[in-house]
């Protein structure tokens, strides 16, 4: 029975950098010919993205895990992320389970819910060591949670699971820009179970600004203590291009000079899918802002509703903090506003969920009033992932007019909208978006990831995700002990 070797990237922390130098083993072993795919057991994020599942049906994966997908050359599926939690309020998250979402296990309390998802992660795991030469395995937060490790299957388990499987290596990567990156590599050594210690072969020190050389006697006094060496110094780098998988992402301008336009992006707490506008952050001429007061979008240019996991409550924090008002104004003026799906359903007339399935009930709830449209909430999520096409837009988006794009959809809620509004239709001509006046409303996901719609809307383009994948080998390549890199991936680059 062939060994499936593993490489796991465990961090010092939450945004210790994982995700992206997950993503970049992925891509150097891609380019050494090595076959490779990524996993994470358990995924927490709103950012999402429709991939296959084994069943043929779609389902969601943590955008991080689909990224680290396209970067390996390999098609993305459920398995790479077996259960995604989705954050619907601090308390309480959906669980989708091999691409699907799941009321059950989402009820259950977070103990009793770990044993139940545990096998069923392996059972992923399991289906992608045989097909795969090699894993690189992400891991969540921290290992070394002592509070958590009976639980903890999505590092620690996996852990097992890869030594079983065949060779298993782990890096830990730290982010000393925060600080404390010694005092967190050695504790996170100093925690992790016996019986996994020794997988630990190399730490990586994330974001570091100025002279390495000032690092010493720091690697060799932690190497002394842990017999565990310095990796590799990844140096600060925030146009590597590839979207945060959680949190907002800088939002400073591009280029010299005053920006020639300001998007306004509202970041309401269960906000969704933030990653597909980092392509707008890397528009030459472009600053991408967020905003969470009135304050920020006076004076944007284009004001933007993201998707939401809770619309209902993201809607009353709107009007809590007074941007309800601040967006009517802005489509009053006839400046552009867009909504992106639950965005979408916040710019209609009603949102009616009298059974709670998007939050808590609401019945005839008001929405911004800015589109024709009232949508209704039901059991079940529509995942869909198709080419999309632009009707007859007009005013400030009449560009997009014949625009034919890839989009995704991820939503709950059917929307019901007036005649001769729909400007936007899936490859199977069903409606998902609409316009009146300024103001514009979809339910596509990820069409500023289209060259054609960026080139439509700001008459430029981007550098391609493939190309920040590319950056991002290049960095591991360059940064990492080429000896301990070339051991851990199996083979050297050509």
């Amino acid at each position: 029975m062939r060994k499936t070797r593993s490489l796991i990237v465990w961090g010092t922390a939450s945004g210790a950098g994982k995700s992206w130098l997950a993503t970049a083993l992925c891509r150097s072993a891609a380019r050494r010919g090595i076959d490779v795919a990524p996993f994470k057991a358990q995924n927490m994020s709103n950012n999402a993205r429709v991939v296959p599942r084994r069943d043929g049906g779609l389902g969601e994966i943590g955008s991080a895990q689909y990224f680290q997908a396209l970067a390996a050359r390999v098609a993305p599926g459920t398995d790479m992320n077996p259960v995604l939690l989705k954050p619907e309020r601090d308390t309480a998250s959906q669980v989708v389970l091999h691409g699907r979402a799941d009321a059950a296990l989402s009820s259950l309390p977070w103990r009793e819910r770990s044993a139940l998802l545990a096998p069923a992660a392996q059972e992923g795991f399991a289906r992608l060591a045989a097909r795969h030469e090699l894993i690189v395995i992400e891991g969540a937060g921290s290992p070394a949670e002592i509070n958590l490790a009976p639980q903890d299957y999505v590092n620690l388990g996996v852990a097992r699971w890869a030594q079983a499987a065949g060779p298993t290596t782990a890096l830990l990567v730290s982010d000393i820009d925060r600080g404390g990156s010694f005092a967190h590599c050695y504790g996170t050594w100093a925690l992790l179970p016996d019986d996994l210690r020794g997988l630990l072969a190399g730490f990586v020190l994330n974001r570091f600004r100025g002279d390495a050389a000032l690092l010493a006697p720091g690697p060799q006094h932690l190497q002394q203590l842990t017999g565990v060496p310095l990796a590799g110094v990844i140096p600060m780098r925030r146009d590597h291009g590839l979207p945060e998988e959680d949190g907002v992402f800088d939002d400073g301008p591009r280029g010299a000079g005053q920006p020639r336009l300001r998007v306004a992006v509202i970041a309401p707490p269960q906000l969704s899918n933030l990653d597909e506008f980092q392509p707008l952050h890397r528009v030459p001429g472009l600053r991408l802002s967020w905003a969470r007061s009135v304050a920020q979008v006076e004076g944007a240019d284009w004001i933007v509703l993201p998707g939401s996991k809770q619309v209902s409550g993201d809607l009353a924090w709107l009007r809590a903090q007074g941007l309800d008002v601040a967006v009517q104004r802005h489509a009053a003026a006839g400046r552009p506003v867009l909504g992106v799906c639950g965005g979408l359903q916040m710019l209609g007339r009603t949102l009616d969920d009298p059974q709670g399935f998007d939050g808590e009930p609401v019945q005839g709830l008001p929405g911004l009033g800015l589109l024709p449209l009232a949508t209704q909430f039901s059991e079940g999520k529509r995942l869909r992932a198709a080419a999309v096409t632009f009707g007859a837009t007009t005013g400030p988006w009449a560009g997009l007019q014949g625009v034919a794009a890839a989009g995704y959809e991820i939503r709950c809620g059917q929307t019901l909208a007036d005649q001769g509004s729909a400007v936007l239709h899936d490859d199977a001509g069903q409606d998902i978006g609409w316009q009146a006046g300024s103001v514009l409303g979809c339910y596509a996901h990820g069409l500023f990831e289209s060259p054609a719609v960026l080139q439509a809307l700001f008459g430029a383009t981007v550098p391609t995700l493939d190309s920040s994948f590319e950056l991002l080998a290049d960095m591991v390549e360059q940064h990492l002990a080429p000896a301990l890199l070339d051991r851990w991936l199996g083979r050297p680059c050509a």
